[in-house]
Formats: C-alpha cells, structure tokens, sequence
C-alpha cells in the first residue's frame, strides 16, 4: 500500500498584537481607544506554502499599517473596528475568502482632580480586559464579543457538598464557603447590526448580578445561571461560552496559636485551581464551527 500524499491543511496567516491608541481631540475632552489588535486572512495561499510564490501573500506588515490606517478614521467598538478590517481584506484581494480579526480593549479611567474628572490625564482601571473576534468565512460575518480577568469574589452564599467520596478523598464539605473566581466569557451575536457597546455592558452587569444573587451549590451552577440570564435577556445573542477558575480559600488552622477560626481568615492559594468551563446556547441553534475556528482554549 502506497503512502498517501502529504498535503497542505488549513492555513492562516497575518500580523499578531498590534497596539494601536487613538486619542480624539475634536474638544479639549480627549477621549482614548486602546486596541491590541491581531489579523489573520485565509483564502488562496497555497502556493506561497508550497513553491514560495508570494503572489498572493499580503505583507503582514500591510495590515498592521492598515489597521493604523483605520483608527484614524476612529475606532468605535471594537466589533465594528473588525468588522471595517474583514470587509476591507475581503473586498480588496480576490483571493481573500475569509479570516479571523481578533481585539483586546483596554479601559481608561479619567485621573479625578479636585473631585472632577480631568479633560486629559487617565489611569488604567483594573485588570478586565473586554474581547471582541470578527470571522470573515465568505459572505458570512461572525461577531464574538467576550470579557477576561473579571475577578469576582463573594465571601459567604457558597458552598460545596454531596460529591462522591472514595479513599483519595480529603476535602470537607460546607455550605459557607468563599466562592471567588476569574470570569473570561465569549458571546457570539446572532446578528451583526447591534449597539455593541450597549450589549457588552448588559452582559457584562448580568454576568455580574447572577454571581452575586442567590446562593451557589457550586461555580458550575453559577456558571449556568449566568449565562441563562444572559440569553433569556438578549435574543441577538446566540450562545455564550465561559471558562472560569475555582480561585479556592482554605480557612485557615489557627488552633496551634490558642485561637479560633470562624471562617474568617483564609489562605489563597493560586495553584492547583479547579477549572470550569461549560456553553449555554439555545436549543436545536447550531454553533457554526467556523466561528470559533482558532480561539484558543475554550472560549
């Protein structure tokens, strides 16, 4: 039996993690956009694989100059930021079928100065980063919207119980436990015409309240009700995808100093962590593959 032929699979290529700030100055208010931004075409690139022609090969550099290029026209959101880069790559080189535009955006808050906000001095605000994916696979276009590093943390209304038990076991169950985690989350819209803005922060409050409401028998049952909150609320969304750490508190031992512990000091520990990680979607919608094609991870 012959060997089978060695081919070439599916590609992409493109320029990764280009930070681009815009600052509009159309007042003496500034106003700051602060992207990392990565873009990926796929199409007809065979040849470039496999003889070196590099007829068909868009210099990455070009498109880090492209993506300059559009932020100075503004930036908007960043869905629609990537939205205006898959239809230029699209539409300008006929043998571009499609790729994959992917952003991080950055919040700014303004420096308070004498109690009001300043017109031009910021401060980064926090550690949550707010994602955006756009996929160009032909005609059609897949808006993924997301968050990451939304460290959450509820300090009773949580516990553990009822879990299988065999020899290795050692943990001990509760029903008061410090339930704390880091929310990432992708949503993908059913739709592109949406206030992105507006839906981004809705989510982003709803994921919030269904943490805090309510008591948790477990991070996988929080996780579930926050995106059930999400999809029951928003009907252009089509799923929603979270992956979330189980960032564990032990309480502990103070006996040997002659002292109790009521469940109020704790030690943090940052590793090993249970990880969690589910989608709520609609049932009987498909989850077109080529949407999530190259996120890596689970969402």
């Amino acid at each position: 039996m012959s060997e089978p032929a060695i081919v070439l699979g599916p590609n992409q290529y493109g320029k990764a993690e280009v930070r681009v700030v815009k600052v509009t100055r159309d007042s003496a208010r500034h106003e700051i956009d602060d992207l990392n931004v990565t873009s990926q075409l796929r199409g007809d690139f065979a040849a470039a694989h496999l003889v070196g022609d590099n007829a068909h090969v868009v210099p990455t550099d070009t498109q880090k100059n492209t993506i300059f290029a559009f932020a100075r026209d503004g930036i908007g959101t960043p869905e629609a930021f990537l939205l205006r880069l898959a239809d230029h790559f699209v539409s300008s080189f006929e043998w571009v079928t499609g790729g994959r535009w992917a952003a991080e955006r950055f919040a700014w808050q303004r420096i308070e100065v004498d109690g009001a906000p300043h017109d031009h001095a910021f401060v980064r605000s926090g550690h949550e980063v707010r994602t955006a994916v756009v996929v160009a696979d032909g005609a059609d276009r897949h808006v993924i919207a997301g968050l990451r590093d939304l460290t959450v943390m509820k300090s009773t209304g949580s516990g553990f119980e009822a879990y299988p038990h065999d020899r290795y076991t050692t943990l001990a169950e509760t029903h008061d436990r410090i339930l704390a985690t880091d929310v990432s989350a992708r949503w993908r819209y059913a739709r592109a015409d949406v206030d992105f803005d507006a839906r981004f922060a809705s989510v982003r409050a709803m994921v919030l309240e269904a943490f805090a409401e309510g008591y948790s028998p477990g991070l996988q049952a929080t996780l579930f009700a926050m995106g059930r909150r999400v999809l029951e609320a928003h009907d252009d969304i089509a799923e929603i995808r979270f992956s979330m750490p189980n960032n564990h508190h032990f309480v502990v031992d103070l006996s040997p100093f002659g002292l109790d512990n009521p469940n109020e000091v704790f030690h943090a520990a940052d590793r090993p962590y249970g990880l969690i990680e589910a989608a709520v979607v609609r049932e009987g919608v498909a989850s077109p593959a080529a949407a999530w094609e190259g996120i890596a991870g689970f969402c």
